[in-house]
């Protein structure tokens, strides 16, 4: 497997071609995936199975992908659906 890079959110992320979305946002300290859409709690990766939906993003402007049933594929691009967040704990990293 070879290193090559996505887009996330606008930014240039490098990830592991071949590897699930999820292992590569866990790589890249990107917890936060998108919003709770009634309580407006933050989500993320949850069972890494494709089971619960908490890891929905937009990959090449399709919405609803499951990031842990979906491999990098170079140049793909992803919206999380996470708020732009700046500061320390930019990119949602876990504390």
């Amino acid at each position: 497997m070879s290193v090559t890079r996505i887009t996330v959110d606008g930014e240039p992320v490098d990830a592991t071609a071949g590897s699930s979305l999820t292992a590569a946002f866990v790589a890249a300290r990107r917890w936060r995936l998108r919003d709770n859409p009634v309580s407006g709690e933050p989500r993320g990766p949850f069972c890494g199975m494709g089971v619960c939906f908490e890891c929905e993003v937009t990959v090449d402007g399709r919405p609803g992908v499951r990031a842990c049933l979906t491999r990098v594929v170079p140049g793909m691009t992803v919206e999380t659906g996470a708020p732009v967040e700046t500061g320390p704990s930019s990119s949602g990293t876990r504390p």
